[in-house]
């Protein structure tokens, strides 16, 4: 990656390595197959309800099943489920290049992919987040974090704008990219070998062990506002599924600028988590992490007011390094504080936060743009994230007091 020296440490422990180009192919090819799904969905539909709905399908999955990703991950090989959900993702792309390619893919089967790939993603991302910690050592655990970031926003600046070029020649095209991608993921992944895997125990299943994720995010309330101020903010300021209305309507340009403009908040967050990976944040954790979601809710309410597609692009960059300054914190917090035999829960409950700030956040932009409008959706939107930073830091004043993202009594 640019700027990092061949001699960086990350670069010695290659299961990482494995881990880091799999989630990094994986995330290429989603982010390409939500640029189709969308432009096609829109296509077939012109409806925002429509494009609000390919969120909430994705996220209702990792909603009802929460409890149960979670305890998967703390008892079984979490590579290998890894590779179960990717394998999934391969069966979807297959069955989307089928309908595009002959003609009969309609709103019906859209959403039903959207479920089925929510329904992976449910399993898929908190066993990644509780992989990962096992694969360096804590002391370098904030910068191969940070990498991890680098690694996926580049996937995501390349993605939608590969995507985007890539469907002038047909939805179907695009979707055969995404299965190739899958399936080079798939064998990155299951090149993972970890030399001291420490012993998975296997609990008995009772309400007490299924609630022990939500249980110890309640007590840890850093912890929990951290993860609730990302939910929050990126929930009411995000605007990426009217990116379709914006680029076509507003900014009166096609799908390739549809791909820029996905692609612009991962330019930024690209950028940012670069700099953290070298430079990572050594104090005032908590002030950076409140400021940077300032800025977001900003960048976010100034895209809503522009009718000029550089100043877009700009302010979409601007929200995607803002908001890599939160991710990195938060996940460092998340991470460093909990023990290995119940990350898989914790992170089942984190994935469940992000998933409402992304997905659902994705439907009520939708169901709003519906109601007002897409630029008031925004505008409100915006404004509301900036109303959550000021509440936030009088809920959890220890948190915006955090100095440093080492463990620290709470």
């Amino acid at each position: 990656m640019t700027g990092m020296k061949a001699s960086h440490p990350l670069f010695a422990h290659r299961a990482f390595m494995h881990f880091w180009c799999g989630r990094v192919t994986t995330t290429m090819a989603n982010q390409m197959m939500m640029v189709a799904v969308a432009w096609q969905m829109y296509d077939l539909t012109h409806s925002a309800w429509d494009l609000g709905l390919v969120g909430l399908f994705q996220f209702a999955p990792a909603l009802a099943l929460t409890l149960v990703v979670g305890h998967v991950a703390d008892r079984f090989d979490r590579s290998r489920i890894l590779a179960l959900c990717l394998a999934a993702q391969i069966v979807v792309a297959l069955a989307l290049i089928w309908g595009s390619f002959d003609g009969w893919i309609n709103r019906e089967m859209i959403l039903l992919a959207a479920l089925a790939l929510g329904a992976s993603k449910a399993f898929q991302m908190p066993t990644q987040q509780a992989l990962g910690p096992l694969l360096v050592p804590a002391a370098i655990l904030p910068q191969a974090l940070a990498f991890n970031s680098a690694g996926a926003q580049f996937a995501i600046i390349a993605g939608p704008a590969a995507g985007g070029f890539i469907y002038v020649a047909g939805a179907h095209a695009v979707y055969a990219v995404c299965g190739a991608l899958f399936l080079a993921a798939l064998g990155f992944i299951l090149r993972i070998r970890l030399d001291h895997a420490p012993v998975m125990a296997r609990q008995p299943v009772t309400l007490k062990t299924l609630l022990a994720g939500i249980d110890f995010i309640w007590h840890r309330k850093q912890v929990l506002g951290a993860i609730s101020l990302d939910l929050f903010a990126v929930l009411l300021g995000g605007a990426t599924a009217l990116l379709p209305i914006f680029a076509r309507d507003i900014l009166h340009c096609g799908p390739w600028a549809l791909g820029l403009l996905r692609a612009a908040p991962a330019i930024g967050a690209f950028g940012m988590s670069i700099w953290l990976t070298r430079r990572p944040i050594e104090r005032n954790a908590g002030k950076v992490m409140f400021s940077a979601v300032a800025v977001y809710g900003v960048a976010t309410l100034v895209f809503g007011l522009s009718t000029n597609f550089l100043l877009s692009l700009a302010m979409l960059a601007l929200s995607g390094a803002a908001d890599m300054i939160s991710v990195v914190i938060r996940q460092s917090l998340v991470q460093l504080e909990t023990p290995n035999e119940m990350r898989g829960r914790v992170s089942a409950v984190n994935s469940i936060f992000i998933g409402a700030s992304n997905q659902l956040g994705e439907f009520e932009s939708g169901l709003t743009a519906a109601w007002w409008g897409a630029v008031p959706s925004v505008i409100v939107g915006g404004l509301g994230t900036l109303a959550v930073v000021a509440v936030w830091m009088r809920l959890f004043p220890a948190l915006s007091q955090r100095q440093k993202l080492q463990a620290e009594a709470t």
